[in-house]
C-alpha cells in the first residue's frame, strides 16, 4: 500500500468515532429536460460570480468600464451575480453560503504543515481516501464533480510566468482568505503552475494519445483541463485534492424549451438563447454583436448579455462529447453550430465568455469554454488534448494564422474567432 495512504488510514482509525455517513454519489449527467414551459425557478444550482471587478481593453490594459453603446461594453465586471460568500467554520471546513456546499479547507493531505508534491494523490487514492476522511465531525466527504470544484474559482487570480520560482508574490484563482492553497512544488521538479485539483468527473472520450482522462481545475493558472489519469511513463498521474460534502443536486441543470427560441434553466435561474451566433467572432466583435441583439430586442428581450465563464461552464453536459455521442457537450435542447476543426474533422465550436483571463502580462486573453474537442498540436498532429468541456483562453483579437501549430506545452489551438450564446436572468 502507498505509504502516504497508509498514514491517512491509520490517522482515520485513531480518530474514529461512531458517525453516520449520509452522502451519496455525485451526478455528472448534466441536465434534465422539460418539454413544457417551466415557470417555476428553484435555483438549486446557484452560479457563484467570478469575482472579476475590472474591465480590460484588447491591448491587455485595465480600462474604465465602458457605457452602453460604447466599444467593449458588456464585460464580466459590469454585471454583479451571486457574490462569493464563505464561512470559516473553525474546524478545518469552509461553508459556501451561495452553493450550500461544505469544503475541506486545506489540501495538506499528510498534515505536515506544507502543501507540496507529497500531498498529491493518484485518482485511485483520491477516491479511496474520501470515505475514510473524518473532518468537522462528518464522514460523508467525496471528490467534487467538475462543476462543484469550478464553483470555487475566482477570476481575480493572475496566471503566473511558468519560469517564475517565487510563489510569495502570486495571486491564485481561489480565495486564500478562506482556502489554503499550494502552487506546484519547485523542489520536486514541478512547475509553479502544477496546481491541478482533481474532480470525480471523467471525460467520456479520451485525450492525447487515447488516454483515459479526468477533468480538473488548475487554481494556479485559471483553467479547466482534461488530465490523463496515467502518465506516458506508465506511472499514475497525481493531483491535489479538496473534498466536498453536501447536496449532489448542485451542477444538475433543468432546462425548459420556451418555444420562442429561448431556453430556461430553472436550476440556475438563467435564460439562454437556443441558437448560437452561427459564426465565429473575435471578442471585440462579440461584445458588439451582443449589443446589436439588445438593440433589436432579440426574442423580445433587450437585457441579453455575454455570459461570464462560470455561467457558460454551467451549461456543459459532461456526459456528451463529439467522439462519445456525436454531439457537442451540451443538452440537445440547444442548437449548436457544427464546424470543421484543425484536423479536418466535423466538430463543434468554442464559445466566448465575458471574463478576461488575466496573466502576468495583463488582460490580453479572454476565457472560452470548448463545447467541442479542445484541440492541440502534439507529436506532429492535431488531437483533442484537453476534452470537450474544458475552459481555456484565446487572444481577444488577432490573426489565428499566426499560430499554425498552436501555443503552449500542449500546442493549444488558437482560434480567436469563437462563437456566442446569449444569456439573461430569467426572473
Amino acid at each position: 500500500m502507498n505509504s502516504k495512504l497508509t498514514i491517512i488510514l491509520l490517522l482515520s482509525f485513531i480518530m474514529s468515532v461512531p458517525l453516520i455517513a449520509c452522502g451519496g454519489s455525485s451526478s455528472d449527467s448534466g441536465s434534465s429536460y422539460d418539454s413544457g414551459n417551466n415557470s417555476g425557478l428553484n435555483n438549486i444550482y446557484m452560479i457563484v460570480d467570478t469575482g472579476q471587478d475590472t474591465c480590460y481593453g484588447t491591448n491587455g490594459l485595465e480600462i474604465t468600464c465602458p457605457s452602453a453603446g460604447e466599444s467593449l461594453y458588456g464585460q464580466d465586471a459590469q454585471y454583479s451575480g451571486n457574490q462569493p460568500d464563505f464561512t470559516d467554520n473553525g474546524d478545518g471546513t469552509i461553508t459556501d453560503n451561495v452553493t450550500g456546499l461544505m469544503w475541506q479547507q486545506s489540501p495538506d493531505t499528510n498534515g505536515d504543515g506544507n502543501i507540496d508534491a507529497d500531498d498529491k494523490m493518484t485518482y485511485g487514492e483520491g477516491i479511496a481516501q474520501a470515505p475514510q476522511l473524518q473532518l468537522g465531525g462528518y464522514m460523508d466527504w467525496r471528490l467534487p464533480t467538475i462543476k462543484e470544484l469550478y464553483s470555487l474559482i475566482d477570476f481575480r487570480g493572475i496566471n503566473p510566468n511558468n519560469q517564475d520560482t517565487n510563489t510569495s508574490n502570486q495571486t491564485p484563482f481561489i480565495d486564500t482568505g478562506y482556502f489554503e492553497f499550494g502552487y506546484g512544488d519547485i523542489n520536486a521538479g514541478e512547475r509553479i503552475i502544477d496546481a491541478q485539483f482533481m474532480s470525480s468527473t471523467e471525460y467520456v472520450s479520451t485525450t492525447m494519445m487515447a488516454d483515459e482522462t479526468l477533468f480538473g481545475v488548475n487554481f494556479a493558472d485559471g483553467r479547466i483541463k482534461g488530465y490523463p489519469i496515467d502518465l506516458p511513463t506508465g506511472e499514475e498521474n497525481t493531483f491535489y485534492v479538496r473534498y466536498v460534502r453536501g447536496s449532489t443536486d448542485y451542477g444538475v441543470n433543468n432546462f425548459s424549451d420556451n418555444g420562442d427560441g429561448s431556453i430556461t434553466d430553472s436550476a440556475t435561474g438563467l435564460m439562454w438563447s437556443q441558437d448560437d451566433s452561427g459564426e465565429g467572432l473575435d471578442w471585440q466583435q462579440t461584445l458588439e454583436w451582443v449589443q446589436a441583439r439588445n438593440e433589436e430586442s432579440y426574442l423580445g428581450y433587450s437585457d441579453w448579455r455575454l455570459p461570464n465563464v462560470k455561467e457558460l461552464q454551467g451549461i456543459v453536459d459532461y456526459s456528451r462529447s463529439p467522439d462519445a455521442t456525436g454531439s457537442a457537450a451540451i443538452d440537445d435542447v440547444f442548437n449548436t453550430t457544427a464546424i470543421t476543426n484543425e484536423n479536418d474533422e466535423t466538430d463543434f465550436a468554442w464559445y466566448w465568455s465575458s471574463t478576461t483571463h488575466i496573466t502576468f502580462r495583463g488582460g490580453y486573453n479572454n476565457t472560452y469554454v470548448a463545447f467541442g474537442r479542445a484541440m492541440g498540436y502534439m507529436h506532429g498532429q492535431w488531437m483533442d488534448v484537453h476534452g470537450a468541456g474544458c475552459q481555456r483562453s484565446d487572444p481577444k483579437v488577432g490573426n489565428p494564422d499566426d499560430y499554425p501549430t498552436g501555443h503552449g506545452p500542449q500546442g493549444d489551438a488558437i482560434r480567436i474567432y469563437n462563437y456566442v450564446r446569449l444569456v439573461r436572468d430569467a426572473s
